[in-house]
């Protein structure tokens, strides 16, 4: 498998991160057993949050040895707006980590680009706890194609985190480019679209093509993880029959469709739109059993309630009609639990 070097930081790690976000959903004794596995198997690259409940204390357990810590890379998140909140969440990371250093650092989800000297601080905390040796490199992440942009163009930033897959469109190639030309590590989130791409050769074999790219997939599940170790050795490639599958893939899927990365919320009529406005994808891409459950019907009913605020409209970074998504996926929903549509 080749390795990435992730910009400035020389931190150089196989194209196979770890996303942690999902062992928040396990327990603790399967989160770590996960962990475990995914080190011994040959990944060193793990990333999390303060966000994520309880998948740093998870982390900590798991790396709690000084042997351990020294081969792997930790990657964390504040989505502080204050000096104050930001040394909270620091401190509280440490502690939940088990460690005395993170290796990236990275603001999370952010709204804008901090700067030295903007008049919010947050770019001198990141300075001062890099200066006290409590963080080793400063990153952010963003949903927003102009924010993340921006921050690849600011010689601010080591890393870069954005939602990056086969799925992804020209924006978002220019982004990896601009990262390239900038020496800024690029991180790969959302590799499999938050769901909707369901063949991980496909996926991991599409990232190999991009020499600054690392993905992290999100993983909770032992037989999840033994599809990525299994890529360690026998990584896959661009073959005829994946760039067709994936060609085919980018053609049902161009255009207008959620990406499921919940920018949009909360919705004020309580509806969960990162799920709702794309439901129909759901149930023709993964087991359908769970998407038409009694709490999802619910779910999908709120839709109803819809105001037409336009509040999620605002707010999406890929600029989407997201009140008519939601009523096309209504009504889709609608004739599949009248059983007029058959899915998966």
């Amino acid at each position: 498998m080749r390795q990435i070097t992730l910009g400035t930081t020389g931190i150089t790690v196989p194209q196979n991160g770890f996303g942690a976000l999902p062992v928040q959903r396990c327990d603790t004794d399967t989160g770590v057993k996960i962990l475990l596995r995914a080190y011994e198997g040959g990944i060193t690259y793990f990333d999390t949050a303060r966000a994520y409940t309880d998948s740093e204390f998870k982390i900590g357990k798991a790396f709690n040895t000084k042997e351990a810590r020294e081969k792997i890379y930790i990657a964390t998140k504040t989505q502080a707006k204050t000096p104050e909140a930001f040394w909270k969440d620091l401190e509280t990371s440490l502690t939940t980590l088990g460690t005395d250093y993170i290796d990236v650092y990275q603001f999370h989800m952010a709204g804008q680009v901090y700067g030295p000297g903007d008049g919010t601080g947050m770019y001198e905390c990141m300075l001062e706890a890099k200066k006290q040796g409590k963080i080793r490199h400063i990153g952010i992440t963003a949903h927003k194609i102009g924010v993340a942009k921006e921050a690849a163009q600011s010689g601010l930033y080591e890393t870069l985190q954005f939602p990056f897959s086969y799925l992804s469109g020209k924006q978002e190639l220019e982004l990896v480019e601009i990262c390239r030309k900038n020496n800024v590590g690029f991180i790969a989130m959302k590799g499999l679209a938050g769901g909707l791409i369901n063949r991980s050769d496909a996926a991991m074999a599409y990232m190999t093509q991009f020499d600054n790219v690392l993905p992290i997939w999100g993983i909770q599940k032992e037989s999840e993880l033994e599809e990525w170790l299994s890529y360690m050795d026998n990584t896959p490639s661009m073959t005829e029959e994946i760039t067709a599958f994936i060609k085919s893939e980018q053609e049902e899927l161009a255009g207008d469709f959620c990406r499921g990365c919940g920018y949009c919320m909360p919705c004020p009529m309580g509806i969960t739109i990162n799920q709702c406005a794309r439901i129909s994808l759901m149930l023709r891409r993964a087991p359908s059993a769970g998407w038409l459950s009694e709490h999802w019907q619910n779910e999908m009913k709120k839709i109803e309630t819809c105001i037409n605020c336009r509040q999620c409209v605002s707010k999406c970074p890929y600029e989407l009609n997201t009140p008519e998504l939601l009523k096309k996926n209504y009504e889709d929903y609608q004739r599949v639990l009248r059983g007029e549509v058959s899915v998966m």
